[in-house]
């Protein structure tokens, strides 16, 4: 602990561009490494899932990332479910130039209802071309459509905020009864941001399938800035992957998934992101510089459009290539922003281990 003056102590925390990874006296052929990955009933190629953000998720991009070996999350609060053809309303987030005036309009296009029957469309288009469906709300809306959302048949389903505990407590609504509710479902439930121990194991103890670390956003989100909120990622990561093995001492057997969700924007930070204990990453940034991003180049997320208090904004990245190129490869930069997959496989490899649950062992240090 450090001294913060004469009445505070504070911790010492880590970001991944705090620390590097160690190579061990083996090496390995590429061709040894498995990136697989298991969360419930399926098994992805690797353990890369694409954020519910407008930006970068459609119902076209989860399919193609889900036929990538992914997991493609939709908002399930977004543009494709508040509206019949967003298409235009994509176009006209990307044409506004000034970003006090882009997000004045983010505010009123989003302020469109949640239509039940376009949830179970956006679902049914997804999963008629064979690929897990993934659909997200935040807390606050979860309780009211949920019964859409799992009337939908989705596969997985995605409770994501900047923040979200196992006790919300108001004394002017209803909260939402994490373990009651994911207790009642028949649908894993992947939940989170978290980024502390004891955060984690609450949300551990609801009967969550997966756990996500961090407040999301990364690039596009300025809640550090807002509201003062922020633990760095490799710190949060690891403390977390540190309450996923006692909650399986705990539970006698029950493993949840430890899914870093922020601070990913090279593939650089995906191996650190495992290496720290993760399971799979969730990402964003990287691939909204896909050709086939909704975002045409912009990047926001849920917290960008908020009616009172917006934490995002609109981040712009330049197109390097298609979405496959992204995440398959083959890259033609040197920044680690293309070959997300490959990079991951050369990185284990090099350092000499042939599964991600050996990886999470590797040694890191700081530099």
């Amino acid at each position: 602990m450090i001294d913060i003056g004469r009445s505070k102590r504070a911790e010492q925390a880590y970001a991944f561009d705090d620390i590097a990874i160690v190579p061990s006296r083996r090496t390995r052929g590429e061709e040894e490494v498995s990136l697989t990955w298991r969360i419930d009933a399926y098994t992805f190629d690797h353990p890369l899932i694409a954020a519910p953000m407008d930006s970068i998720m459609s119902p076209a991009t989860a399919i193609a990332v889900g036929r990538l070996g992914g997991l493609g999350v939709l908002n399930l609060e977004g543009l494709w479910t508040r509206y019949e053809d967003p298409e235009p309303l994509l176009e006209e987030i990307a044409s506004i130039a000034d970003p006090i005036e882009a997000t004045r309009r983010m505010q009123q296009i989003y302020s469109a209802e949640i239509n039940h029957e376009l949830i179970l469309k956006r679902v049914a288009e997804i999963k008629e071309a064979g690929v897990p469906a993934a659909g997200a709300l935040s807390p606050q809306n979860t309780a009211e459509y949920a019964k859409a959302v799992v009337e939908s048949g989705v596969d997985y389903f995605v409770i994501r905020g900047t923040t979200v505990s196992a006790e919300h407590v108001s004394s002017v609504r209803q909260p939402l009864n994490l373990k009651q509710f994911i207790y009642e479902l028949d649908v894993p439930v992947i939940v989170g941001g978290c980024a502390t121990y004891h955060s984690a194991l609450h949300l551990m103890r609801t009967g969550a399938a997966g756990v996500l670390v961090g407040f999301g956003g990364g690039a596009a989100y300025t809640t550090r800035s807002v509201l003062g909120v922020a633990v760095p990622m490799a710190s949060a990561t690891s403390d977390v992957a540190a309450a996923r093995r006692d909650y399986l001492d705990e539970s006698g057997g029950r493993y949840v998934h430890v899914i870093a969700d922020g601070s990913v924007g090279r593939s650089g930070d995906i191996a650190k992101a495992i290496a720290c204990g993760a399971d799979a990453v969730m990402v964003g940034s990287p691939l909204a510089k896909a050709e086939e991003a909704p975002g045409r180049g912009y990047h926001w997320g849920p917290e960008a459009w908020h009616a009172e208090l917006p934490r995002g904004e609109r981040a712009k990245f330049d197109t390097v290539g298609t979405l496959e190129q992204i995440l398959r490869g083959p890259s033609t930069v040197p920044d680690g922003t293309m070959n997300l997959v490959g990079a991951l496989r050369r990185a284990m490899a090099t350092t000499g281990y042939t599964d991600l649950k050996e990886f999470q062992r590797v040694e890191v240090v700081l530099g």
